[in-house]
């Protein structure tokens, strides 16, 4: 029988490093997150080779004696957990900073080259300590300022297995780029800088609201295609829920979901229940393929989530995970609803470049008409010219084909500040209405601006609450599922009944369902129940039904909208506009496209080369 004995201390650390240190994006993390924890106000990142060749971070935090430098190199030592917490249950539960395990620093030195440099704010001099694989080779006095300075050389050199996992010197350097823009993030009043080599890649001010350092970290475009969030709602306990940041309006959107930021009482996460939930706010503004750009800060009591559920702590877990996802969506909502008329798009950029640079071969007609006259008419969308201008088989007469109609109204109105999206002057191709603006010209897609106006008024009709009334089966249906299935689906019986969908266990493997809500009456139920334990099984509770639901009445509300191609009067056109002015989230269809773009006078101007 193989003989049970204890592993060496050095094997110890590795094995905890293969949870902690996974590449150089997670050893910078644990260590910027130190620095944080000591209470600086400055931190310093520089990188070599994207992290391969070196992570030094230096930091003007409360610094470590000898004695405490030495500590800290031992396994689950730790400075974040107060002594009078040592020993109760609930300590984990009442720690509020980023770091806790005391593994990350051991962990580092077991595999790789670390000297660690400190002094506290009160030593005359500092101490350093190298450390090669799990091996001290240094222990002496040196000058530095008060604070500290880590170096991590030579990551997994003498772990050849691990080290030919890492990847190329750019991936890892966008990794470690990621981590110290979450990090930086958490905190607006510390200054924090990047350097790569030479390069000085990211440099942040300690002062700064919000908006500007999300301007400066996230993109420079969401501080002005965002809206800022100020959300808080009592708990069972008496004590606040709060939810802040900013979030981008829906036109303002990506194609991958690496644009947004979550955090968890300051701590970034990467957690399912929270992107659920962002993509449950934006559900009827956004399609399936597109994703918000934001950055959310959730703050709740300690001891309503578990921070302790991986040694990475980039997961958590919310002792209320539905609570949670609800008012996330609530708050969202609320704040978009602030900022929803506005359009995060104007023109083109490319596209208006086009008027002036698309070359066009002039008619000969053309060509007549404007020799010696010294003027050259615009190309690009101009280039329609050559189809209304009729040349030599017209005997040189120049006849315009109408591209667009207008009309005039009985009693003329003119733009003013009440009227945001002005004064309708004609419509183009039976699609974009025209508009005249007090500040310049408005283009509207009229299905776009439709089609959200219509799912508005359902909302507003209570078509939620028509849309989910139950429709009995006149056979009900069995539909069969593995066991765990059955058993979350069977936990939420109550909670499907709400949206009118009324089911019951059928069996160890199978689900029977007697009534569906009367708009998925037509549907498939057993992807539905597929569907819907999907949702259970990633969330815990059942929310997906209600996304399907709103996907219905986008759905009621496209084939309701004025479509593309009908002919309106100047009275519709600005019905409809002023409809928009008053209606939330008008500035966007339901599939997060905008619905109108506006050319400022400025740059109507200068297509006519006024300026």
């Amino acid at each position: 029988m193989p003989q049970i004995r204890r592993l060496p201390e050095t094997l110890i650390n590795r094995i905890a490093a293969g949870e902690v240190v996974e590449r150089p994006a997670s050893a910078l993390k644990e260590l910027v997150e130190n620095a944080i924890d000591a209470g600086s106000t400055r931190i310093g990142v520089n990188l070599v080779d994207g992290g391969l060749g070196g992570i030094e971070v230096s930091d003007d935090g409360c610094g470590m004696d000898p004695a405490e430098m030495a500590l800290a190199l031992e396994r689950h030592a730790t400075s974040k957990l107060p002594e009078s917490l040592i020993g109760e249950a609930g300590a984990i539960e009442q720690v509020r900073t980023l770091g806790f395990r005391g593994e990350a620093l051991p962990s580092i030195a077991s595999v790789s080259r670390l000297t660690i440099e400190s002094r506290p704010r009160d030593a005359e001099s500092g101490w350093r300590k190298r450390i090669d694989h799990g091996e001290l080779i240094e222990n002496a006095p040196c000058a530095i300022p008060p604070g500290t300075r880590i170096r991590m050389e030579g990551l997994f050199d003498k772990l050849p297995a691990r080290r030919k996992f890492l990847r190329t010197p750019r991936s890892e350097y966008a990794a470690c780029l990621d981590v110290v823009r979450r990090l930086a993030m958490t905190r607006t009043d510390i200054a924090v800088t990047l350097d790569h080599g030479e390069r000085r890649v990211l440099a942040v001010q300690a002062g700064e609201d919000l908006a500007e350092r999300a301007a400066q970290i996230v993109t420079r475009e969401l501080k002005e295609n965002g809206v800022g969030i100020e959300f808080e709602r009592p708990t069972e306990t008496g004590e606040l829920i709060r939810l802040t940041g900013i979030a981008g309006l829906p036109t303002y959107n990506r194609g991958v979901a690496d644009h947004q930021y979550l955090f968890v009482n300051g701590r970034p996460v990467k957690d399912r229940l929270l992107i659920g939930a962002v993509r449950g706010a934006y559900s009827d503004m956004l399609a399936r393929d597109r994703h918000a750009v934001l950055a959310l800060f959730l703050e709740l009591p300690a001891e309503d989530v578990d921070v302790n559920v991986h040694p990475a702590k980039t997961e958590v877990r919310f002792r209320d995970a539905a609570g949670v996802r609800g008012f996330i969506v609530s708050g969202l909502r609320r704040a978009l609803a602030s900022g929803d008329k506005r359009s995060a798009q104007g023109p083109d950029r490319s596209a208006m470049d086009r008027w002036q640079r698309e070359p066009v071969e002039q008619p000969a007609a053309m060509r007549s008409i404007f020799a010696g006259s010294g003027w050259t008419p615009p190309a690009g969308n101009m280039a329609r010219v050559q189809a209304y201008m009729r040349s030599d088989e017209a005997d040189g007469e120049v006849l315009a084909m109408p591209q667009g109609r207008a009309e005039t109204p009985m009693d003329e109105e003119r733009p003013s500040p009440s009227y945001p999206l002005g004064i309708a002057r004609g419509q183009v191709a039976q699609t974009y209405i025209v508009a005249e603006a007090e500040d310049g010209l408005v283009l509207v897609d009229q299905h776009a601006a439709h089609e959200r106006l219509v799912l508005e008024r359902l909302k507003a009709a209570g078509a939620e609450e028509a849309v989910s009334r139950s429709q009995a089966l006149l056979m009900p249906e069995v539909v069969e599922l593995d066991e765990p299935a059955c058993d979350r689906l069977e936990e939420a019986i109550d909670t499907l009944a709400q949206h009118g969908l009324v089911i019951e266990r059928f069996g160890p493997g199978a689900m029977l369902v007697r009534a569906t809500p009367h708009a998925l009456r037509n549907g498939d139920l057993a992807k539905l129940l597929e569907d819907i334990d999907d949702d259970l099984a990633k969330h815990g509770t059942a929310l997906l039904l209600g996304e399907k639901l709103d996907l219905v009445l986008a759905t009621m509300a496209c084939h309701g909208s004025v479509r593309a191609g009908r002919n309106l009067t100047v009275a519709e056109m600005n019905a409809l506009l002023r409809e928009m002015e008053r209606t939330p989230r008008s500035g966007q269809c339901n599939h997060g496209r905008p619905t109108w773009v506006k050319l400022s006078m400025d740059d109507v101007e200068k297509l006519f080369g006024r300026h």
